[in-house]
């Protein structure tokens, strides 16, 4: 049974006119579609990557899975239960559970917190365990993240580097003992030199602790080293899902197919084809009715520019992707 499931979730933001255009011009209301008719699920233990381009609704897909945003339509359930629903001790519990990994390590820390303060602040707020108890997690939380309470304790998040203050941004998520961790681009703030390190500790964590996780990245070969699955975004719309080689190996949508063949090869004797994408990204403030990728597809007709298509997922064939034109462009 899946531990988290999402069912046509959207996100709206609405677009508040200026005083012009809402008294003299009457123009309507308009809205930032960042995420529309998101489905899909996650397993227990399972490692699910999202990758696309920047803005295209990754991060807020995390931030409304974790609570943080509610959404504009449809459902999200964490063992059956609609989280949007929780009151109270139910919410409490829905917190604990359900952990997030910031992207700027030293944007999400309390620059007033210690290091020992930071990680024990979230069991501390939940009332999980006594105090006592509180302090000898957190010590072995922060040793096995790679950094000792004799050394690192009293720190403040300015006297560390980006990797020391990722590794605490990680143990503070940790701490709870979460069963889903929700990680946001966690390597894009970080040296490439440190990034090979703090990626191994995460998996390290996560088959020692047993818990699931949404690996957010734009960089495919990140997933294709974390995930078990993977899923393709492009300006707020789900276009693929699958086992992450397979879509690696055998993109179906033209956006995946082009997002790969942009991937350069470390090979100078390599060449490969130039990616058939023209034109311009859509708007994402009112977007046409169509498929998002409809202005840059070499393969669009009109059912493509009318007709907007919802990505499917089944566990029978599990790779899925969101185009009219799918049986068309296999053959």
């Amino acid at each position: 049974m899946a531990i988290l499931s999402l069912n046509k979730v959207s996100k709206h933001f609405e677009v508040k006119p200026g005083m012009v255009d809402k008294y003299i011009k009457k123009r309507p209301v308009r809205y930032i579609k960042a995420v529309e008719c998101a489905n899909f699920s996650l397993e227990e233990n399972e490692v699910l990557g999202i990758a696309g381009e920047s803005g295209c609704g990754k991060s807020t897909t995390c931030m409304m899975i974790a609570g943080l945003l509610p959404p504009s339509s449809g459902e999200i359930l964490y063992e059956q239960k609609e989280i949007t629903s929780l009151k109270g001790e139910d919410s409490r519990w829905y917190r604990s559970q359900v952990q997030m990994i910031f992207q700027d390590p030293y944007e999400s820390l309390n620059p007033r917190f210690s290091v020992f303060n930071t990680v024990a602040e979230g069991p501390r707020a939940l009332k999980l365990y006594p105090d006592t108890e509180i302090a000898d997690r957190t010590e072995e939380m922060l040793k096995s993240v790679g950094l000792p309470l004799d050394k690192y304790a009293d720190r403040y998040p300015h006297e560390m580097s980006g990797g020391e203050r990722q590794r605490v941004g990680i143990a503070s998520a940790l701490v709870m003992e979460p069963r889903m961790v929700l990680a946001d681009e966690p390597l894009s703030m970080l040296d490439v030199s440190i990034r090979a390190g703090i990626l191994d500790l995460l998996k390290e964590l996560a088959i020692k602790r047993h818990f699931s996780c949404v690996y957010v990245s734009h960089d495919l070969s990140i997933l294709g080293h974390i995930a078990d699955r993977l899923m393709i975004m492009y300006l707020g719309q789900p276009m693929e899902i699958g086992p992450t080689w397979d879509v690696i190996q055998n993109p179906k949508h033209p956006y995946t197919r082009a997002l790969i063949n942009a991937v350069p090869v470390p090979d100078p004797r390599v060449r490969r084809p130039i990616p058939n994408i023209k034109g311009d990204i859509s708007r994402p403030i009112d977007p046409p009715p169509g498929c998002r990728f409809q202005s840059r597809c070499p393969h669009v007709d009109k059912t493509c520019r009318d007709n907007f298509i919802v990505l499917q997922t089944d566990r029978e064939n599990e790779h899925h992707a969101a185009c009219h034109r799918l049986d068309e462009i296999d053959a």
